[in-house]
């Protein structure tokens, strides 16, 4: 990613410097998309909305692993005066209740991720009609992401290139104070 992110560098480099040799002047700004997020009043209900369903998930999870402790316990506790064919349907009991937690915690992490997805992406999008919208309307030729680490775009600039409170504004969010 490092090396995608050098190599757009240096492309907007070589078009800005293109650019100015020919007298054409290239308009840039940037923003940082995770902050925008995070100060989006929006952005808070679906964190919640997102951990409660998280903690849904935590808790029948638990609920479960506490079935098979407790069973694996009992099993531990009377396997010495079992006979072999208790003991055998008790361990493949143990071990159709471990593969259905395993199952459930995969499939867990799967729906947790998906309604993550499916909370995030209107925000995301929402945020995206934005920084078009503010691009469009300021005359920007591009705008830039940064404050992701490893997927940042530009590297370093001057903060008069920061569109973050344009962003805000048609966002219709009150920027915060810096």
């Amino acid at each position: 990613m490092k090396i995608k992110s050098l190599i757009a560098v240096l492309a907007f480099v070589a078009v800005s410097v293109s650019s100015q040799a020919q007298g054409v002047s290239f308009k840039f700004g940037y923003t940082n998309v995770e902050y925008i997020l995070s100060q989006m009043p929006k952005a808070k209900q679906v964190d919640s909305e997102y951990k409660t369903y998280e903690s849904q998930l935590q808790n029948q999870l638990q609920s479960k692993g506490q079935e098979f402790q407790t069973k694996l316990q009992e099993y531990q506790q009377g396997a010495a005066t079992m006979t072999d064919i208790m003991r055998a349907d008790k361990e493949s009991e143990l071990q159709n209740l471990q593969t259905r937690l395993e199952t459930f915690q995969k499939d867990a992490q799967v729906s947790l991720q998906k309604k993550q997805t499916t909370l995030y992406a209107p925000l995301f999008e929402e945020i995206g009609n934005a920084i078009k919208a503010v691009r469009t309307e300021n005359g920007y030729d591009a705008i830039f992401s940064t404050g992701v680490p490893g997927v940042d775009i530009l590297l370093d600039a001057d903060e008069k290139y920061d569109v973050s409170n344009l962003i805000f504004k048609k966002l219709g969010i009150t920027p915060p104070a810096k």
